[in-house]
């Protein structure tokens, strides 16, 4: 996803306030949006990195 573009800015925002993001989360969500091709996969990648974080 193009992270410059105004719809995946949006995007990004509202799962940054629905999911009450802290900075690290931030930071973790805009690097995993350049390589996700979809909110969808955005998503799983972002439960896989909170996954992998814990262990």
């Amino acid at each position: 996803m193009n992270v410059n573009d105004a719809s995946v800015l949006e995007m990004i925002n509202n799962l940054i306030t629905s999911d009450r993001l802290n900075k690290k989360q931030i930071l973790q969500l805009v690097n995993l949006a350049s390589i996700s091709k979809s909110i969808k996969e955005l998503k799983d990648n972002m439960k896989w990195e909170m996954f992998k974080s814990k262990r």
